[in-house]
């Protein structure tokens, strides 16, 4: 399938690098086809950009929490996840979305409402987690600083 991206032109991507989400992301509920792409060759990456198939325009950065804070465990309903299937440490895959405004100083993560995806089925959900010490704009300039990877 012949997708257009925000930032990477277009990509022909495979039906199986496709994750839907049924019920959307927070705020964005009209969109539920995604895709995971990087900014380097390498797919494990730490950040990557969650890509709209159905709209060029939508792609948000998004990393792995565990690079920003190595202790995080969002706690959620299981009812919440029933959807996208049962998830093991094998098929889990857990993102956080990022926040780059013109000071990127004040780069931030959300790690209030994690991107949950079960790799084998191929679905997703952004959930708003129970951690009450989660911030949804969680700073994180100096720590990519100090964490600063190559491609």
């Amino acid at each position: 399938m012949l997708v257009k991206t925000k930032f990477f032109g277009e990509v022909d991507l495979p039906e199986e690098k496709i994750i839907t989400f049924e019920r959307g992301l927070i705020g964005l509920a009209d969109y539920k086809k995604f895709t995971i792409l990087y900014d380097c060759e390498k797919e494990d990456s730490n950040i990557s950009w969650l890509q709209s198939v159905e709209e060029p325009t939508l792609a948000l950065p998004v990393v792995k929490p565990w690079i920003i804070k190595e202790d995080y465990n969002p706690v959620v309903e299981d009812e919440l996840l029933s959807h996208i299937g049962e998830l093991t440490e094998e098929n889990l895959v857990i993102l956080v979305t990022m926040t780059v405004p013109e000071q990127i100083e004040q780069m931030s993560v959300n790690l209030k409402a994690p991107i949950i995806v079960n790799a084998d089925t191929r679905k997703g959900a952004q959930i708003i987690c129970e951690n009450n010490d989660y911030e949804v704009k969680y700073k994180i300039y100096d720590i990519l600083n100090e964490k600063k990877e190559e491609c």
